[in-house]
This record gives C-alpha cells, sequence and structure tokens, in this order.
C-alpha cells in the first residue's frame, strides 16, 4: 500500500514522474482496498447496502478531493488552459515553473502517503458484523426516519435563533435532511404516496436551500446522498442519471456560484432572485465554455495550491508547531459559556495562515489549511502519517460505535453517522474538526438515550 509513495519518493528527481506516480499510486490503493486483497469487505451486507460506511463514503469523497482533484492545478503548471481540445495544444511561448512543479509533486507525495495512512488506520479498526447490544424493529425503521426529518428540522431552526448553539442547529439541519432523504429512498418503493410526497417536498426545500446558500458543496452532497439511498432499489437509474448529473454539477455549478455570490452576497438582489440569475446564467450554452469553470477545476475544487505555500514556508523559514497544534485543538473544544476570555478559533487558525505567507493580514477571505496540511504543519511526513492514520481509525471507531448503539447500519451509519459527522467527509484544520467531532459524539449520546427512553430501540 506504501508503495507508491516510495515510488514517488524515488522518481523526485523528475517532479511530472513523481507527481504521476503518487497521483496514479491513490487509484492503486482504491483497487487494493475494495478487491479485498488488504482485508475482506464487510460482509454483513451486500456492497450496495453499505455504501454509506467509512471505507466506502468517507474514504470516496475525503480522499478523491483530497488527493485526485489536484489534477487540473497540474496540468494548468504544464500549460493548459481549459476544457477544450485547443487548450492542450502544445504552447511554445509557455515557460513551465520547475520550482513550484517540484512543490507540487513533493504535495502530492504526501496525499499518497496520506491515503495510505488513512486505510491503514480505518482497516486495523474494522470489525464487522458488529456485537449489537441494542435492536430496533426493522418493521418501523420507515416511521422512525419519517418522524426524525420532521422533529428535526425546527429544532434546527430553534437552536439557529439561541445565541451559542448555531453548531447544534447545523447538526439538526444535516439530520433532518439526512432522515428525509433516507425516508424518500424507502418510501418510492413502499408506494406511500403522501409520504413520498411529503419527503420530496423536504428533499426540495434542503436542495433550494443548498442553491441559495452559496456554497458548492451542499449542492453536491444532496444529490450524491440521494442517489447512494436509492442505488440499492435502482441500480441502473442511479447508474445512468446520478452519476452524469454529480458530472454536471461540477462544471456548471462554478459559474452558478460565482454569478449567484455576486448578486446576492453583493446586496444586488434577495436570494429569489440572485437564485433566477445564477441559473438562467448557467443554463446558457456558452456557461461550460466559460473561465469560470477552469478556474474553478483548477484554484477552488483542490487545495494543493495552498499546500505548496505551506510547504515552501515550513520548516524552511518557520518551524514545525509539534503537538502545538493539538493543543489548540484541545481548547477549542471548551465552550466560551465555561471560558469567557477562550481566544477565537478563526483567529487562532488563520494566524499560521498568515505567518505562511498564504493571504495577508486584513485581507477579507477565510482560508483555513485542510487536515493533511496541519498534519505536515506538525510534523512533516510523520505528521502526515499520524494525522491520517488517527483520521481513519476515528471515523471507523465512530461508525461503529453508533451501529452499535442504534441497532444496525440504518439508524447507526446511515443516519446518524452521516448526518452528525459530515465534516469527515471533507475534513478541516484540527481545532475546527475536532470540536466538531467531540460535540457531534455529544448529541449522539443524548439521541440514543432519548430513543432509548421511549422504547424505539432496545437492548437485546
Amino acid at each position: 500500500m506504501y508503495l507508491p509513495w516510495i515510488l514517488a519518493e524515488i522518481f523526485q528527481s523528475d517532479p511530472i514522474i513523481s507527481y504521476f506516480t503518487a497521483w496514479l499510486g491513490t487509484f492503486f490503493i482504491f483497487y487494493i482496498t475494495y478487491s479485498g486483497w488488504l482485508k475482506p469487505l464487510p460482509t454483513d451486507r451486500s456492497v450496495p447496502g453499505q455504501l454509506m460506511r467509512p471505507i466506502f463514503l468517507v474514504q470516496i469523497v475525503f480522499i478523491n478531493y483530497m488527493a485526485t482533484t489536484s489534477i487540473f492545478y497540474f496540468l494548468n503548471l504544464l500549460g493548459v488552459n481549459g476544457l477544450t481540445q485547443s487548450s492542450f495544444l502544445p504552447n511554445i511561448s509557455f515557460s513551465i515553473d520547475n520550482e513550484k512543479l517540484a512543490t507540487v509533486a513533493q504535495c502530492q507525495r504526501y496525499y499518497v502517503l496520506g491515503h495510505a495512512a488513512f486505510v491503514t488506520g480505518l482497516m486495523l479498526c474494522m470489525r464487522y458484523p458488529i456485537k449489537q447490544k441494542y435492536k430496533v424493529d426493522n418493521q418501523k425503521l420507515y416511521n422512525i426516519l419519517f418522524v426524525t426529518a420532521i422533529i428535526c428540522l425546527p429544532l434546527s431552526v430553534l437552536t439557529d435563533s439561541i445565541s451559542g448553539l448555531d453548531q447544534f442547529s447545523n447538526q439538526f439541519s444535516s439530520l433532518s435532511f439526512i432522515a428525509g432523504t433516507l425516508a424518500l429512498a424507502f418510501a418510492i418503493p413502499l408506494k406511500k404516496v403522501f409520504n413520498t410526497l411529503y419527503c420530496i417536498i423536504l428533499y426540495l426545500f434542503n436542495f433550494y436551500h443548498a442553491l441559495t446558500s452559496g456554497f458548492k458543496e451542499p449542492i453536491i452532497i444532496s444529490v450524491l446522498v440521494l442517489g447512494i439511498f436509492l442505488y440499492p432499489s435502482y441500480k441502473k437509474i442511479v447508474t445512468f442519471t446520478f452519476i452524469p448529473a454529480l458530472l454536471l454539477l461540477f462544471l456548471a455549478l462554478p459559474t452558478y456560484n460565482k454569478i449567484y455570490r455576486e448578486n446576492a452576497w453583493g446586496d444586488q438582489l434577495d436570494a429569489d432572485d440572485a437564485y433566477k440569475k445564477a441559473l438562467d446564467a448557467t443554463l446558457s450554452p456558452d456557461a461550460l465554455e466559460d473561465d469560470t469553470t477552469w478556474g474553478f477545476l483548477v484554484y477552488r475544487l483542490s487545495e494543493i495550491d495552498m499546500f505548496s505555500t505551506f510547504v515552501k514556508s515550513t520548516p524552511d523559514y518557520i518551524d514545525y508547531y509539534g503537538l502545538d497544534l493539538v493543543g489548540q485543538a484541545v481548547l477549542a473544544v471548551v465552550p466560551h459559556i465555561f471560558w469567557p476570555s477562550k481566544p477565537s478559533t478563526e483567529d487562532l487558525v488563520m494566524e499560521r495562515v498568515y505567518n505562511a505567507g498564504v493571504i495577508h493580514r486584513g485581507a477579507n477571505v477565510s482560508a483555513k489549511p485542510a487536515y493533511i496540511v496541519d498534519g505536515y504543519l506538525s510534523g512533516g511526513a510523520l505528521g502526515v502519517f499520524l494525522a491520517l492514520f488517527i483520521y481513519g481509525a476515528a471515523v471507523q471507531l465512530i461508525s461503529q460505535k453508533a451501529e452499535q448503539l442504534f441497532g444496525g447500519y440504518v439508524l447507526g451509519t446511515a443516519l446518524i453517522f452521516s448526518g452528525l459527522f459530515q465534516l469527515f467527509w471533507r475534513g478541516l484544520s484540527f481545532e475546527f474538526l475536532l470540536n466538531s467531532i467531540f460535540w457531534s459524539y455529544i448529541t449522539m449520546l443524548i439521541i440514543h438515550k432519548v430513543l432509548k427512553a421511549y422504547n424505539v430501540i432496545e437492548p437485546i
């Protein structure tokens, strides 16, 4: 599993070969993971019936976002400047920045090392089938999901209106979306007309909310999750509709988001009008040829540009942080109510961004480092390995705990884990990630107690 990283290190004198060795190495790790060569895949459920488990969804989303999306940035360094055929033709006037090329290749080697470490941690902790401590009546699963979707939505609105509870608002909002989407996937095969219509309305409400958020991730997640939940019952339909839909979203969202933000965030139009204007611009014939799409693929889809800036500054100009970032992450968990003078987590995180020269102080931009970047800043290659190993282990252990507490995969992983721990799908800086995961875990335990009190789940 570590062979791609070793080979990429051997070829580091040639950045192009080294980069592609590391980049293709990620697909090699995917292959040996899903072929069962490293460890047999769980057999307690069919593969379509366990896609929300970490070995599938978290690995595919988190690793692909981290390690494979850099290809556009690298091609851009080689002179490719668009998605059209002419963009790939040699440009004799283009000069390659060899130093930048070498730094990006180095970052890609850290990515493939991180992927290997993530899978190592995950595989070592993977234990299926899980010894259940609680059971849930499978005949009542749909009703539980339906009621959860209804209850969590007003809870999200309520907690959002109370100062200091925004994090719980996000949790309830996510739970409502996941429960509603899962209930929709259950209701369609059961042909429950009223429930199906309600779930469709709830899904469309959440999708519209995602469209007017100004961010691309909620939109992609809305489509991705529905496709995953429907896949076990409608494999061919999902394969031939949702996969092309996701690819189109990746190409169309840059234009949509750009137009929407310019109008909604610039206070020129309200959310509805900004949404309509952005949608019209996105559906125009020239949308996919816009430079915005290529700029998104190069600079926003991947965070390797920011990573390379950190690599150039640490350790040459700024020493490794050691355990400092871990210490800050632990302090970030403490609520302001218990520590009124607690330093701003945002300020703590942005300090290392300013120090590295990623952006200048006073800039009205937030540029939080990715999880793997914090691993690197803590201790180079060893920091990357340890950080991603812990990440893989934590993802797997929490998912398994959820299945144990909530009577199996559907309530445990598909609903609770996916609803409360979505940050695992992308990862963030140490401080924000640990804070979110800690309080999501507390929420999970509280929900378990409530469901147990109402006999929704029962001890075995």
